[in-house]
């Protein structure tokens, strides 16, 4: 008996040493595996960075099966460690196969026929624009191309003043090279804001190109990557539309001695084209009387001949347009339908008395575009367009979240429910873009945004100058705050998101009791003084989103009319409580007291849990959006009754 006991220990520790053995060789066999993987993923992304190459699938697909092996790895070692006699057995079967197929995959790894493919690259994607072009147009469109094919023009300047159709130019030409049989090469398209910083237009460069620039933080080492990249191309055309002010194009990557380069630019300025050193200019006029008239006409959309008198007066109207494209567009679109003479004739007489100067044909335009804001006759319309001007130039607003804007503060008719009041929100939107004051878009994920033209932006604001309630500077780049003595006390929307204010002097404190909206997101602010809000009893809506600050100052608790709060607090009258992408940690203090609200955005927050008991407190809530990863009691779910979205997101 004691000897069978003396031969199965010695048995046990054959095999517990035999095991530990093998673990070994497949750690070894694990580590050159890894280094093999690093290798490859090094020599990759040369390949695609110096060249026009595409890794291979099958090694993607390599790529990660060495990962799963490595962590497979990680837990059979584990369990080995762990393990009781019988369970051995097991494990160094498992052990065996696994050397097997990490002895297979080195042998996979040495791709004896190469790791990347040619990539054949899209020219790029058409731009939606207008079909008219008139004849004035194709004489100039003849100008580009004419400059296009001389191979001593590596760089095309179209200028011309706000509203003439330069952009509208531009497209043409990006949509007709992606057609041209001839040009084999690649068409990029760029717009450029008019508070533009070198870093964001390489980003915005380095997005069309597809290169990740984003952990390299020197602009002379970006513009170097930037140059490497449009080198691989060897033939391409770059579209830079909008262009307020010139910049050296060696910051972009560009020469103008670079192979294949043709440079296109679009600017209001003649002096932005030659800085930029374009050896073409051409110069976009207005339209002259007959392609004004023929334009206007299509887009009146009659489709039949006016009659006589009102062909007349409506001839007088187009003439008032000064050739501008825009204000012809506009004008036409806010009297299409309208048949009425008497109405014509009226449209002709608030023309004429409209004034905003008329100093240069830009500032005849703003009548015409005035004109169309006038002709909305619906107050509510009016305040959701002048709402849009508090974003910055160019910017495209995403529907949903302009709608949620508009109802936060209270620009539109209540309605019973929030479906409701965002088919309240489309039907306006419409209506805007209908007659041409918004303009509509989406991008390839189906998603709607809107957007202003910039002189349609600067008739807003020239608007609500008039009446000294609005204070818009966003996206100006202000390092600091507006002086104090600039916030007037009838000031009732002020807008300075996207700027890089980063602090408020201590003490400072508006007095603006009548303010209602105040935007402050997006901005690198770190703190508010509690002195701040101290004169802004009348604030309704207030926007913190995506700024630094990690305390809300305590002045914010006598905002006793604060109905939304973006970045909040925690009064009972508070109805939206947006703290998307904050660096709060805990719900906020008293938040189970907020019955009237009806919006909760917790995205990207570093919350992972709301505590038991406050969601059935909120029985109002109808929308409700949480990072994936927050742990919530399902049942407490199950009783916010009048929940209508609930949306769950990943944190990336």
């Amino acid at each position: 008996m004691a000897e069978t006991l003396m031969n199965i220990a010695i048995e046990v520790v054959r095999k517990y040493n035999s095991l530990k053995d093998k673990v070994q060789i497949l750690k070894r066999k694990i580590e050159r595996l890894s280094s093999q993987a690093a290798d490859v993923t090094i020599m990759l992304r040369e390949a695609e960075i110096h060249s026009s190459k595409k890794r291979k699938r099958e090694v993607e697909d390599w790529l990660a099966i060495v990962g799963k092996r490595k962590k497979e790895f990680e837990s059979l070692e584990k369990s080995v460690n762990e393990s009781g006699f019988y369970s051995r057995i097991q494990l160094a079967k498992l052990v065996d196969k696994m050397i097997e197929e990490v002895a297979e995959l080195v042998e996979q790894g040495t791709f004896s026929e190469g790791l990347v493919l040619d990539v054949c690259e899209s020219k790029g994607e058409p731009l939606v624009t207008t079909g008219w072009k008139g004849q004035t147009f194709e004489v100039n469109l003849q100008k580009v191309w004419l400059s296009l094919r001389d191979a001593k023009v590596s760089g095309i300047g179209i200028y011309g003043m706000a509203g003439v159709g330069k952009t509208t130019m531009a497209m043409h030409v990006h949509n007709d090279l992606l057609t041209e049989s001839l040009f084999l090469g690649n068409v990029y398209w760029i717009t450029v804001s008019q508070e533009f910083s070198i870093h964001k237009l390489q980003n915005d460069i380095a997005k069309t190109l597809d290169l990740d620039i984003s952990n390299e933080d020197d602009e002379k080492k970006r513009a170097a990557k930037l140059s490497l990249a449009f080198r691989r191309k060897k033939k391409f055309v770059l579209i830079l539309d909008n262009l307020w002010n010139g910049i050296a194009v060696e910051k972009i990557g560009i020469s103008p001695e670079m192979d294949g380069l043709k440079l296109i630019i679009t600017s209001r300025s003649l002096e932005v084209c030659r800085s930029m050193k374009c050896q073409d200019n051409i110069k976009i006029e207005p339209l002259p009387e007959e392609d004004a008239w023929k334009l206007f006409i299509e887009k009146l959309g009659y489709g039949i001949k006016l009659p006589s008198e009102t062909e007349k007066i409506a001839k007088k109207v187009a003439k008032r347009c000064s050739g501008l494209p825009l204000g012809i567009i506009t004008m036409a679109g806010s009297m299409s339908g309208v048949t009425d003479v008497h109405e014509w004739r009226d449209a002709m007489e608030e023309l004429k008395e409209s004034s905003m100067g008329r100093d240069n044909m830009e500032n005849e335009v703003l009548p015409i575009l005035q004109y169309s804001f006038n002709r909305l006759r619906d107050p509510k319309l009016q305040r959701c367009f002048l709402y849009c001007s508090l974003y910055p130039e160019g910017k495209k607003i995403p529907r949903y979240r302009l709608i949620a804007k508009f109802i936060s503060e209270e620009l539109m008719d209540k309605r019973k429910s929030r479906q409701a009041e965002f088919d309240q929100g489309h039907a306006m939107l419409n209506k805007l873009e209908n007659v041409c004051l918004l303009e509509g878009a989406e991008n390839y994920q189906k998603e709607k945004y809107v957007s202003m033209h910039d002189l349609m932006r600067d008739m807003a604001i020239t608007i609500t100058k008039d009446s000294h309630k609005y204070m818009v500077k966003a996206g100006l780049q202000l390092k600091g705050m507006p002086e104090e003595q600039d916030w007037k006390v009838g000031l009732d929307k002020v807008s300075l998101m996207r700027n890089e204010i980063s602090e408020i002097s201590p003490g400072m404190s508006p007095n603006c009791p009548n303010i209602s909206t105040l935007i402050l997101r997006e901005n690198p602010l770190r703190l508010i003084p509690d002195s701040f809000f101290a004169h802004m009893h009348g604030l309704h809506n207030l926007d913190l989103s995506y700024i630094k600050i990690e305390k809300l100052p305590s002045s914010i608790s006598d905002l006793e009319n604060l109905c939304s709060l973006l970045l909040r607090g925690k009064l009972k009258t508070l109805k939206e409580l947006d703290l998307t992408e904050t660096r709060i940690k805990e719900i906020p203090q008293g938040m189970e007291n907020l019955g009237n609200l009806k919006g909760l955005d917790l995205l990207a927050v570093r919350l992972r849990t709301i505590p038991t008991g406050i969601l059935p407190r909120l029985s109002n809530l109808q929308r409700l959006m949480l990072p994936y990863r927050m742990e919530v009691p399902v049942e407490e779910l199950e009783g916010l009754k009048k929940l209508e979205e609930f949306q769950v997101q990943p944190i990336y």
